[in-house]
């Protein structure tokens, strides 16, 4: 494994690293993004994300260490502490990144693997921590796909990395606009149940061991009616206190953890 040392803020390649972090633009031009931490690397090797170039701090992560991550022969490059924290997104860090390519998450990528499917779908949801979030849900559940329709958020943004803990490499992900995800999930003959209080039904009273997908909507504005319309059934989580809704990825587990329930968490 061959490394250089880049030492310079003003180098031509940590300046395009520190748009890559900072800018979604400049991460969909490109087709590149930046992974920080250990675990999340690894995460994305095993989802199959294709690395271009690690970058280590040798004060925190030994070259010893790098020859331990990965087997493949990759550009890496030593970089100082000043590099490394104009780069690292978190405040607990470990003196790694990675640059990786990024997916295809079209709704038409997306392969089902199971005849009887579980989806978990969140329409237009903005705030990078509550996808993280979700992800993570969706990964301890072992859903077989994640679905984001109407996406407000670039997938690679460092904070969806940080909070799903690197979940976002090894789910199955797709995204497109709402209509696009009814028609695939139609014709797949998948039920559609989503979370909202009009002409709903508890939660608990539905048979989810066919194939399903379960919806969730932003706090602020539930779900479009596009998918009220087209729901096999709305369902409601019964509140006993004086609000009438929870944060989005607490909805989603306390759903899609009933759903495995029914499933005998198969």
């Amino acid at each position: 494994m061959t490394t250089k040392l880049i030492s310079s803020l003003q180098n031509p390649f940590i300046r395009q690293l520190v748009q890559l972090k900072d800018k979604s633009r400049e991460r969909k031009k490109t087709g590149l993004f930046l992974i920080e931490g250990v675990r999340e690397i690894s995460l994305a090797v095993k989802g199959n994300y294709e690395l271009e170039t690690i970058l280590f701090y040798p004060e925190l992560f030994t070259e010893e260490q790098l020859n331990s991550l990965t087997t493949k022969h990759l550009n890496t490059i030593e970089i100082t502490k000043e590099i490394y924290e104009k780069l690292a997104y978190r405040d607990t860090t470990e003196g790694i990144l990675a640059v990786a390519k990024s997916k295809p998450h079209t709704i038409n990528n997306l392969k089902l693997s199971k005849e009887n499917p579980l989806i978990l779908v969140a329409e237009a949801p903005e705030k990078p921590g509550n996808i993280g979030a979700i992800l993570r849900t969706a990964d301890a559940a072992n859903v077989d796909a994640v679905i984001i329709a109407n996406p407000k958020s670039d997938l690679y943004n460092p904070n969806i990395i940080r909070s799903s803990v690197g979940c976002v490499f090894t789910n199955s992900i797709a995204m497109g606009t709402t209509a696009e995800i009814i028609t695939f999930l139609k014709a797949k003959n998948i039920n559609i149940y989503c979370a909202a209080l009009q002409a709903s039904v508890n939660y608990h009273m539905q048979d989810f061991t066919k194939p399903t997908a379960i919806i969730v909507g932003t706090e602020a504005t539930g779900l479009s009616n596009n998918w009220l319309e087209n729901a096999t059934q709305n369902i409601v989580i019964p509140m006993q206190g004086d609000i009438d809704s929870m944060n989005v990825s607490v909805a989603a587990g306390i759903l899609i953890f009933e759903a495995k329930r029914q499933r005998n968490f198969l």
